[in-house]
């Protein structure tokens, strides 16, 4: 048997969908705790994103400091993690959410201090003040480089959050870890094809978010800018 035909024959088999141990259970693990991971680092670098793009001030700081947690290796910030605090799904979330601010408070800030200036004169000479201008302004225009930044970010959470399975707790880690352990190659092979199958989810759903959420002409780059 091919290893196509093997990890298709994995998939069929009923009792790997069934269980607390099972395809549904996993992925329902994975995703709430790669949801929790990027909803917590949404709260921590979009507010400060927007604040220190908006004021001008603390960007170089902010920026400096997301380019150094970018440069951390995931492993060896749960390895240190676990040394201070022990086995359980804190690690875990402490080593995504280094993972994920980076992208979210880098593309937030770059959106809002790449708002053309002219338009923030007009609307102050329109008698908005600092948080319409903000929110009536600058974040609408920094919309799609913000959703860039959560989509990546997303991602890149969903595709690291196996780790979770070497701290001794679930996702679809857990069929890659324990089929490196049992030595089975096809199982190995279907942990890898969900989380691969779940982040192209995550890619549509933001592609989706994006087509409701943006100015449809805002989605596409004016001729000639850089794509």
């Amino acid at each position: 048997m091919n290893i196509v035909a093997a990890v298709a024959d994995w998939f069929a088999q009923p009792q790997h969908w069934q269980g607390p141990a099972g395809i549904w259970a996993r992925l329902a693990e994975h995703v709430y705790y790669s949801g929790l991971a990027l909803a917590l680092s949404a709260l921590l670098a979009v507010p400060l994103g927007l604040l220190t793009g908006h004021t001008g001030r603390g960007g170089f700081l902010a920026i400096s400091l997301a380019n150094f947690a970018r440069a951390l290796p995931t492993i060896g910030v749960l390895t240190l993690v676990v040394l201070g605090l022990g086995l359980g799904v804190v690690p875990v979330l402490v080593a995504l959410v280094a993972l994920a601010v980076p992208p979210i408070l880098v593309n937030t800030y770059e959106g809002v201090r790449g708002v053309d200036p002219r338009l923030k004169d007009a609307a102050a000479g329109m008698g908005m003040r600092g948080g319409e201008v903000l929110w009536r302004v600058e974040v609408p225009l920094a919309l799609p480089l913000i959703l860039l930044g959560l989509r990546t970010a997303a991602i890149q959470v969903v595709a690291t959050a196996t780790i979770a399975a070497y701290v001794g707790i679930g996702g679809l880690g857990r069929f890659i870890v324990d089929g490196q352990r049992q030595q089975l190659i096809e199982q190995i092979l279907g942990g890898s094809v969900l989380v691969v199958a779940l982040a192209l989810a995550v890619t549509a759903l933001f592609a989706l978010l994006r087509r409701l959420v943006v100015a449809k002409g805002l989605r596409v780059p004016p001729t000639g800018a850089a794509r």
